[in-house]
């Protein structure tokens, strides 16, 4: 795979610090690189903040948040609007860099940046609608009505999955309703951090709002300084389990709020009635996209008996005609994983599954050459293999057979996390069971639809270990 390089549209400069504060920038933390993973050459260097830094970026969003709150809130919307025009005139190279940043296809970086864009026209809304309610008072001659108050700076923490997009999830969100935001990304997608801060910057700089949102890019020391500054009320993390769990106990050791999106052990169910090519187009999105590297990615399919055959013989012909290779080529079904680590994750959980029962149709090898590219894995599994149960963030699909809907539901439910699930049937009586509280128990169900994904417009979170808030 050829070379490529930072589009010349978003080299900012400078391009190495790594903390934003006030629009200013300064770094002189540890030094992070930042590799494509198509090719596993060096692309940029980031100098990320140091604790000092830090501590006065928070300290300044502070004192930014003072002057912000005390904007109308329709204002502070039209602020997000302006913000939403410049994401859309930097659609397409800000979606390039994501694409080369982290690996997951130009489609799908493209579509992260466009993802940023709705959730600005969603804000904007927003800002003309924060309400509260007015209510009956108990006490005669008075009235009782809630108001809602800005939080104060809050911090958001970021994946390399979702770059971008995750952040003006928050971010943007949080804006409308008057609170102020540290941004700490990710250390392995830190240039898509800083080309998005870069263009924020400019617009509240020009509006005369800079300390907004500011940047603090550094590893797991500055996630933790963040986590656990009590000036910060809200702490908003995004990432695996195992950092969910520390966020969320050195946020409640303050008494902060936190608000947790965290691992997946996505399943589809597929029944005997159902459309099998509607099923199929959804189990490789939600297995393949960013190369299973998302957080509602489907790891599992429990198919019925009836049509377990059938389905195995069709996800093995879709798995061997999807394209591996360079995530910028239009052609490309699957691009790398993000770093070495990752590929070494993967080759171990198909060695651990074979080793243990499973049957692998198809895939399960590293793709020789430069770059962490692997082949996407099928595994024919027993529910109960205890790697099945765990979160691999790679494209291995495990295939299961069931007897019937509730064994299916219960082997769903029968894992730590609850994200995102799914149903395929076109009986109206199986899809409203797996809707109902003896159905799925995630934060999302679907039906006839794949598990990868979610829309602004609704809630988007899991319940048990994948967090909450």
């Amino acid at each position: 795979m050829e070379a490529h390089s930072i589009p010349s549209e978003l080299r900012l400069k400078p391009v190495e610090p790594g903390c934003s504060c006030n629009g200013e920038w300064s770094g002189s933390g540890q030094e992070i690189v930042s590799t494509d993973p198509g090719t596993g050459k060096e692309l940029g260097r980031v100098l990320a903040a140091s604790a000092e830094e830090t501590e006065q970026c928070i300290r300044k969003a502070g004192k930014a948040f003072e002057h912000w709150r005390k904007l109308p809130a329709p204002q502070r919307g039209e602020i997000v609007r302006l913000i939403g025009e410049e994401l859309r005139k930097y659609k397409k190279p800000l979606g390039k860099l994501v694409s080369l940043e982290c690996g997951k296809i130009l489609s799908e970086g493209e579509g992260e940046v466009q993802e940023m864009i709705d959730i600005a026209d969603f804000a904007v809304g927003l800002s003309r609608t924060i309400g509260g309610g007015t209510m009956p008072s108990e006490r005669p001659d008075h009235r009782m009505f809630e108001q809602w108050h800005p939080l104060g700076p809050i911090g958001v923490i970021t994946a390399f999955n979702f770059p971008v997009a995750v952040w003006a999830w928050n971010a943007l969100i949080a804006a409308t309703c008057g609170d102020t935001v540290i941004w700490k990304p990710s250390e392995k997608t830190p240039l898509s951090a800083l080309a998005v801060q870069g263009i924020c910057n400019r617009v509240l700089e020009a509006e005369g709002f800079p300390g907004v949102f500011n940047l603090c890019v550094g590893g797991s020391e500055t996630g933790e300084q963040i986590a656990g500054d009590e000036n910060l009320p809200l702490i908003s993390a995004t990432g695996s389990c195992r950092m969910g769990r520390e966020v969320g106990k050195t946020v409640a050791a303050r008494m902060g709020r936190s608000l947790l999106e965290l691992g997946g052990n996505n399943a589809i169910i597929v029944l005997e009635d159902a459309d099998l090519d509607l099923a199929l187009r959804a189990v490789l999105f939600g297995s393949l996209g960013t190369a299973g590297q998302r957080c509602t990615s489907t790891r599992r399919v429990l198919a019925q008996k009836g049509i377990s055959g059938e389905l195995s013989e069709k996800l093995v012909g879709a798995y061997g005609s999807a394209v591996v290779g360079d995530p910028l080529d239009p052609g490309t079904l699957l691009g790398p994983l993000i770093d070495e680590e990752a590929v070494n994750t993967y080759l171990q959980a198909v060695k651990t599954a074979c080793e243990n029962g499973g049957e692998l149709l198809y895939g399960g090898n590293r793709i020789e050459g430069p770059g962490f590219f692997v082949e996407p894995a099928l595994i024919k599994a027993s529910a109960d293999l205890e790697i099945v149960q765990e979160e691999t963030f790679a494209p291995i699909l495990y295939l299961i057979e069931v007897e019937n809907l509730q064994e299916a539901v219960s082997i769903q439910n029968n894992v730590r996390q609850g994200l995102s699930s799914a149903i395929f049937t076109d009986s109206l009586r199986s899809a409203e069971h797996f809707l109902s509280a003896l159905g799925s128990d995630c934060g999302i169900a679907n039906v006839n639809i794949g598990t990868s994904g979610a829309e602004i417009g609704g809630a988007f979170g899991g319940e048990k270990e994948t967090g909450g808030g």
